[in-house]
């Protein structure tokens, strides 16, 4: 071989090692690249540029306001809104599904990043998903028949002299204790003999989960009122994001609700969508 053939065989081999460092330096080419997905965020989610968020179907006020969530009104849809824009995504890029609520926490592939439900943070639904932070905690609620005495109560004084109902070993019977007395309270075995004994007029109102106040109030009652929300969360659900097991994009969901809550956001929300809504506090 002469000097010049051994002096481009050298050049060519040190030529071919800059490219091999430079590749690795910039990660390979066997690892999938990031797709920008506009804004700020470059995050991997089932569409790309898309962030897919699931609620019940039909949903419910004062979740999400006239079944439609991406209006933005309601509780839950102003909160994934605000969730979305934390994670860099325009409202338009957000493509709201229904899904159901047992299939969502069941294990298993799932076809939305996000799905927001009121679903309570539990060590047997963690098996099978991810939860973000809470961004709400459930507080009790009373609801009566409306035209009535209790019904038209505005503070915890209001409601003396009125035979109020809850179920037996929930926390709604440990709040309501606490903060109505136990001399006007008539315990049942359950929610549903509840909801019978305040049609039947067995008693004047009743005490539940906020979530169930409205089910009641919507589903259960002809002229249902809920009267207001008791000034306490102690015992309450904490609700939060579900994401699919091992998603990518849990840590940055709970840093996002963080964010709303040391901001403020949260809090004004809940004043808006829920206590201004038809959920006043009594004090």
């Amino acid at each position: 071989m002469s000097r010049l053939t051994r002096l481009s065989a050298v050049l060519a081999a040190g030529a071919a090692a800059i490219l091999a460092l430079s590749a690795c330096a910039s990660g390979g080419s066997d690892k999938p690249e990031t797709t920008d997905q506009g804004g700020s965020s470059s995050l991997q989610t089932v569409t790309p540029g898309k962030l897919t968020i699931a609620t019940g179907e039909p949903a419910y006020a004062p979740w999400v306001i006239d079944n439609d969530p991406s209006s933005g009104k309601g509780f839950e849809a102003a909160v994934a809104y605000a969730v979305a824009d934390k994670l860099g995504f325009a409202k338009s890029d957000v493509v709201w599904v229904g899904a159901a609520f047992e299939a969502s926490i069941a294990p298993g592939p799932k076809a939305w990043d996000l799905n927001i439900q009121q679903f309570s943070v539990t060590p047997e639904r963690e098996k099978a998903v991810d939860f973000s932070s809470p961004y709400y905690t459930t507080t009790q609620a009373v609801v009566a028949n409306g035209g009535t005495k209790a019904a038209e109560a505005k503070t915890l004084a209001d409601l003396k002299g009125s035979v109020i109902g809850v179920a037996s070993g929930t926390t709604s019977l440990t709040v309501a204790e606490k903060l109505l007395g136990t001399d006007e309270l008539k315990v049942f075995n359950s929610v549903d003999d509840l909801v019978q004994a305040l049609k039947s007029k067995q008693v004047d109102a009743l005490v539940t989960d906020l979530p169930g106040a409205f089910y009641v109030r919507d589903a259960q009652l002809d002229n249902g009122v809920i009267v207001g929300q008791l000034d306490s969360s102690e015992g309450g659900d904490e609700f939060a994001f579900v994401l699919p097991k091992g998603s990518p994009l849990t840590a940055k969901t709970s840093e996002a609700v963080d964010a709303l809550r040391a901001d403020g956001t949260l809090e004004k929300l809940t004043a808006e969508w829920i206590a201004d809504q038809g959920a006043p506090v009594l004090k």
